[in-house]
């Protein structure tokens, strides 16, 4: 009813009533568990974690309105301005970065450490959902046209490598590679992508730095050092096991209250949730993080301009990848990688990106009508 001319702006009465509320009130509900679970991680205390966390979402749900209230082509206009402007903020980072836990990830800005790597993620999507928005097929097909976006993802790939943050890193190439996909690369393409890796793991073996060689074989053989670089992995599985059907009950974890759990607040958050409230606990946030991915991929089929379904696209694969990577790698399924689980997990950096990409899908979708000259996929 409301796009009678579509290359118009929407009001934002009109934006506010086109929003699809189902979608934000599972967001919400997975922000309150995580709340909840800092809650119980600090042994049923505000402090340190909760209360931060609250902050943090209160400001984050405010950003991904704001978000979502910009129209489309405003985003289209400066894609390119952000992925350069993040890509500066990565090399800043080699140059200048806060240091923790062995790695130079962190531009201190005193009230929040920002992980530009964390921001690449969106900036990447939209770089190349603009780059091919203005390409053809023809163009997508050929060896020639695809240089410039694999450059363009290596380069900030390499750099967030070399933090290091091969994790974070594998996400971006992930998320690319699906794009890549989705506006018709062929598939042996890929396939050849993926002989060259292949042939080329025995020698990018020797440039992993140790303990990321540890985590591949704790991978393969967690007992191999149970008290080192197992302890992780057989701590979080001895905590799933435990919490059974129904879980042990809030705040009644075993494992995680008595400390046995290590990273119980960020990266092993969903062992602790599972401990305490069981299989149906760990179902409950599943199915939650699957019913957001579900309307992200929905928006998606909706959305008329090209660009505006490889954003949404690009975006939701990467919230996907965080989900199915973290819960993966606290059963033991892949490497631990140091990937949180979203809105539940505690940090800075990761709530924001994730609750900005979120308002960017919003906008998306409200401006779904929005003419903004390629309409199909398969125009040339």
């Amino acid at each position: 009813m409301y796009y009678s001319n579509f290359n118009r702006e929407l009001t934002l009465k009109e934006k506010f009533l086109s929003i699809r509320f189902s979608y934000i009130f599972c967001i919400v509900l997975l922000m309150i568990v995580g709340i909840l679970m800092l809650y119980s991680a600090a042994g049923g205390s505000m402090t340190p974690w909760a209360k931060n966390q609250l902050l943090r979402c209160i400001i984050a749900f405010g950003l991904m309105f704001v978000f979502a209230f910009v129209d489309v082509k405003v985003y289209l206009k400066y894609s390119y301005l952000a992925y350069f402007a993040v890509l500066v903020l990565l090399i800043a980072v080699e140059a200048f970065g806060h240091v923790g836990m062995g790695a130079q990830r962190w531009i201190d800005l005193k009230i929040l450490k920002l992980q530009p790597s964390e921001l690449m993620k969106i900036s990447m999507v939209l770089f190349l959902a603009k780059y091919f928005h203005s390409s053809t097929l023809g163009e997508i097909r050929s060896i020639r046209g695809l240089i410039a976006p694999v450059l363009m993802t290596l380069f900030p790939a390499a750099l967030i490598v070399l933090e290091p943050d091969l994790g974070t890193a594998l996400m971006l190439l992930l998320t690319s590679m699906v794009i890549f996909f989705c506006v018709g690369v062929e598939i042996w393409k890929f396939l050849l992508l993926g002989g060259v890796s292949l042939a080329a793991m025995p020698v990018a073996w020797h440039f992993l730095h140790d303990y990321q060689k540890n985590r591949v074989l704790t991978f393969l053989n967690p007992e191999r050092d149970p008290l080192g670089s197992g302890y992780h992995i057989i701590q979080s599985k001895i905590a799933l096991g435990s919490g059974g059907v129904l879980g042990k009950g809030f705040l009644h974890g075993t494992q995680s209250h008595l400390n046995f759990l290590p990273e119980k607040h960020t990266d092993f958050i969903f062992t602790m949730l599972s401990e305490e409230f069981g299989f149906f606990g760990g179902m409950l946030v599943i199915l939650l993080n699957l019913m957001i991915v579900w309307y992200g991929f929905m928006f998606a089929y909706r959305i008329t301009s090209y660009y505006g379904k490889l954003v949404v696209i690009g975006l939701n694969t990467n919230y996907l990848l965080y989900v199915l990577i973290n819960i993966a790698m606290v059963l033991g399924l892949v490497p631990v990688v140091g990937v949180p689980l979203p809105l539940i997990s505690y940090g800075g950096t990761v709530m924001l990106s994730v609750m900005v990409s979120f308002g960017i899908i919003l906008s998306m979708d409200i401006n779904r009508h929005v003419n903004l000259g390629r309409q199909s996929v398969h125009e040339d």
